[in-house]
């Protein structure tokens, strides 16, 4: 037997050996989880599937958290808190819980979104080091969304206005999906204010503050008409 056929020969044994070695550690590990249920799980992220493979849920730290899926294709990667991302059996995204915090700002959201669309509701609470003092706001948002404009085409949109590489065309082109009423305007918050008044703040479909109700800064109850240009009204009755 030449040294050529003693090595390939060697090579062999040794990978046999390495194959039952693998095919043992394998079958131990799998008696162990079986008959000891695991207590503790450390990773980076984790996909929850279905049977079929499909993505239903991803928990994830902040680098590695998913970007979201629409249309079954994921999103352009972006910078999102860690936290839980879910997705319905179109493959979409459909909402999650995001977080994060540090001496400069923090925040925590708890999304539901409209189907192919961006979110209807958010539980949402947000802080930032301001000057003098911490500017913080918390409560539930609701948003409306154009049947007629979904997400895809608001983000295929956004990416024409972006490659024309014009600031000022940008902002005109978002100034005119705002005057068209196809971003989703904002329709009602509850909660704290980031001027510190408490209480319920609703808004036309334009997205312009018209109706608020809170305690103000000097717990004097406040009902409040406001026009379109942000002025207050009187309350007609």
């Amino acid at each position: 037997m030449t040294a050529t056929n003693q090595s390939l020969r060697l090579l062999q044994v040794w990978v046999g050996a390495l194959t039952l070695l693998v095919l043992a550690l394998l079958l131990a590990l799998g008696y162990l989880l079986h008959q000891q249920p695991g207590r503790e799980l450390t990773a980076e992220r984790i996909n929850i599937v279905e049977p079929d493979g499909q993505l239903t849920m991803v928990i994830s730290g902040t680098r590695r958290q998913h970007p979201g899926m629409l249309s079954g294709r994921p999103l352009p990667a972006r910078a999102r808190g860690a936290g839980l991302t879910f997705f319905n059996e179109a493959g979409d995204e459909c909402g999650g819980l995001l977080y994060n915090g540090n001496p400069r700002e923090a925040s925590m959201v708890y999304s539901v979104d409209q189907f192919r669309n961006d979110q209807l509701m958010q539980l949402q609470y947000s802080q930032r080091a301001g000057p003098s003092q911490v500017v913080r706001s918390y409560g539930l948002k609701l948003w409306d969304r154009n049947d007629s404009f979904p997400l895809a085409r608001e983000l295929a949109y956004l990416d024409s206005l972006g490659a024309l590489r014009d600031t000022a065309a940008y902002r005109h082109g978002l100034a005119q999906l705002v005057a068209s009423n196809k971003l989703g305007p904002e329709r009602l918050f509850l909660g704290r204010a980031t001027t510190g008044e408490t209480g319920l703040f609703l808004r036309d479909s334009k997205g312009h503050v018209r109706l608020k109700i809170y305690i103000d800064a000097h717990d004097q109850p406040v009902m409040q008409l406001v026009d379109v240009t942000g002025k207050p009204t009187p309350i007609r009755r």
